[in-house]
């Protein structure tokens, strides 16, 4: 189960879905960034998405998903928001979505990671970058990590040594974006500014590998591996 919230980022609304365990007490939080084929119907009408917050909380973690593609009318196909997508509103979306988060009665506060996948696993490395008190950062196929987006940005390769807490990597072999190669450049960059991190790639597995709604890119057996190893690292960092 969840709810739905309301966080205000410079003037425009944007829709927020709130998982919780049960049971009393405080909890660690995960902030997650939703992929790219929720940007032109909304998080409630994704499966896959749903799963996110409730494996998470099932998990004992609080789950929050901010609608990170609030700046254009949902009617709006995802292509353009895609290509008219800017990292300085995104970076004011994280900040909004991860002080909501901090401030709320069921999170320890001191225990918040960040994650996400395809879309979203580009935007959990850049959310990262611009707060320091992320304890776990989980990158899942994220693509687009050696670009920046929107006038003004910087390549959020550049930017690893301002990632603050470890970083898990999840990738299919099979991708073509993040490629091997672009898998190897964020591993080399991360090396380089001394992150702790641990990355792990699938054979047999391409782009949006865990995504059970695109039967075509579904790899099961590999996407029940990356579940375990993903919950392994949370469990490690944040509890």
């Amino acid at each position: 189960m969840h709810v739905m919230e309301i966080l205000e980022v410079g003037g425009s609304p944007m829709e927020t879905l709130v998982f919780t365990p049960d049971g009393p007490g405080q909890f660690p939080a995960v902030v997650v960034m939703q992929h790219l084929p929720v940007a032109h119907a909304g998080l409630e009408t994704d499966p896959f998405t749903l799963d996110v917050g409730e494996r998470l909380a099932k998990a004992g973690y609080v789950c929050i998903i901010p609608f990170m593609f609030h700046w254009w009318p949902k009617a709006e196909e995802k292509e353009l928001k895609r290509d008219e997508f800017r990292d300085d509103r995104a970076v004011a979306d994280l900040q909004v979505a991860y002080q909501f988060t901090a401030n709320m009665d069921q999170v320890n506060a001191a225990h918040i990671g960040i994650m996400g996948h395809c879309w979203g696993g580009r935007l959990s490395w850049l959310g990262a970058c611009y707060n320091p008190d992320y304890k776990a950062c989980a990158v899942l196929y994220g693509g687009r990590i050696k670009t920046g987006l929107g006038d003004g940005s910087v390549s959020l390769i550049t930017l690893a040594d301002q990632i603050p807490c470890p970083v898990l990597g999840i990738f299919g072999n099979d991708d073509k974006n993040p490629s091997p190669d672009d898998v190897d450049d964020l591993d080399k960059a991360l090396d380089a500014v001394g992150v702790e991190h641990v990355f792990h790639q699938y054979d047999g597995a391409g782009h949006g590998f865990q995504d059970f709604v695109n039967t075509d890119r579904y790899r099961q057996v590999q996407a029940d591996d990356a579940w375990g190893k993903l919950l392994a690292f949370f469990d490690a960092k944040l509890k």
